[in-house]
């Protein structure tokens, strides 16, 4: 047997019906009246139906072969600790992960990996990292002081961490219910008027070059945290580049990349449509559509000065982007110094609202 399809108005969820006379569907409940084509766009947004059925089809081959004098020329390194695998020039004896400081051990020649397509050469050094460091923790209200008086940085390391470049067309569209409200008085009465609007938007956006962290050992909110690069520093990739510094070996391919691209792209269109809708006291979401193609992605590595210090016992980890110059790393909290200065907060609140309260008492005569 077939399945009835009821088709509800989107403004007030009655029954609509189609008005033969002015060729428009039309709630009976409501009075809206809507074109067919558009009315037909907002059923499939309430429902949820995609643009396309098809999954988005990435071109994930990215990064080359290694050539054999390359692959000779640099070595990788292995930490026992936390697994972290670092490449470097065949001229490094010995060194300490940037990640956790402990020792790490040759383990071989580099073989097995990506020759990366691009690469944003260091631009700021390590001089510039520790002045960022200690103008990070100067003004620190909450920061114990004994953190300040005996803190010094373990490790300052300048790493190329791998990123996947994801470049892609996307178009989405989407649906919202918006209200305007208007207030007045009179002698008499309060009033209040409502005026509820259906709104569509819908467009196409072209994305460049979006990050993904590469690195199971740099966390992806860190590494977030430090964007944006300049990528129009971004040159093909030469092994010189990597004398001085490191460069850790990604283990996250650009396969298992892809969603965590998609959904920064997603959530970048949705934005965008959600921020030209504007003019209205309330705005709510309804539906939204969204497709990806023409999606591709390229291997590059990027500068970022990692730095360690230890303070009772633990570890804290920074991290400045070595192009900009953007530093961002978690501090420890004094918690008498929080709860000191939330009663402060808190009784300077209560006599500020004491005062505004006898002010209206005066001025009302009571």
């Amino acid at each position: 047997m077939g399945q009835m399809k009821e088709y509800k108005c989107p403004n007030c969820g009655g029954a609509i019906v189609f008005d033969s006379n002015t060729q428009k569907v039309k709630c009976p409940y409501c009075d809206t009246e809507f074109d067919l084509a558009v009315f037909e766009e907002l059923a499939e947004l309430e429902e949820g139906v995609s643009l396309s059925t098809d999954e988005p089809v990435w071109d994930t081959d990215a990064g080359t072969a290694w050539g054999g004098e390359e692959e000779s020329q640099m070595k990788v390194y292995s930490c026992n600790s936390c697994g972290g695998e670092i490449i470097t020039d065949s001229t490094t004896a010995a060194l300490r992960c940037p990640y956790c400081e402990n020792p790490v051990v040759f383990t071989g020649n580099l073989s097995g990996s990506l020759k990366p397509d691009y690469i944003i050469p260091f631009k700021l050094d390590k001089k510039m990292a520790k002045e960022r460091y200690y103008n990070h923790i100067k003004d620190k209200a909450l920061l114990p002081q004994v953190f300040k008086d005996q803190n010094h940085i373990d490790e300052i390391k300048g790493v190329y961490v791998p990123f996947w470049l994801f470049d892609g067309d996307a178009e989405g569209e989407a649906r919202y219910r918006a209200t305007r409200i208007r207030t007045w008085s009179d002698s008499e009465y309060n009033y209040t008027e409502t005026q509820f609007y259906e709104i569509f938007r819908s467009g196409d956006m072209t994305f460049e070059k979006i990050p993904v962290d590469g690195s199971t050992q740099m966390p992806d909110d860190l590494m977030e945290s430090i964007e944006p690069f300049d990528y129009s520093d971004a040159v093909d990739f030469q092994t010189a580049y990597l004398a001085g510094y490191l460069a850790d070996k990604y283990d996250v391919t650009a396969e298992n990349s892809k969603d965590r691209a998609e959904g920064r792209i997603r959530n970048s269109v949705m934005s965008y449509l959600r921020d030209s809708v504007m003019g209205y006291n309330t705005v709510e979401e309804r539906g939204n559509n969204y497709r990806l193609h023409h999606s591709t992605a390229s291997y590059a590595l990027l500068p970022v000065w990692i730095l360690n210090t230890t303070w009772n016992g633990e570890k804290y980890v920074f991290a400045m982007n070595g192009q900009t110059g953007k530093f961002v790393g978690n501090l420890p909290m004094d918690k008498g110094l929080y709860w000191k200065h939330f009663a402060l907060t808190a009784v300077g609140s209560t006599v500020i609202m004491f005062i505004l309260f006898m002010l209206i008492r005066f001025f009302l005569g009571a």
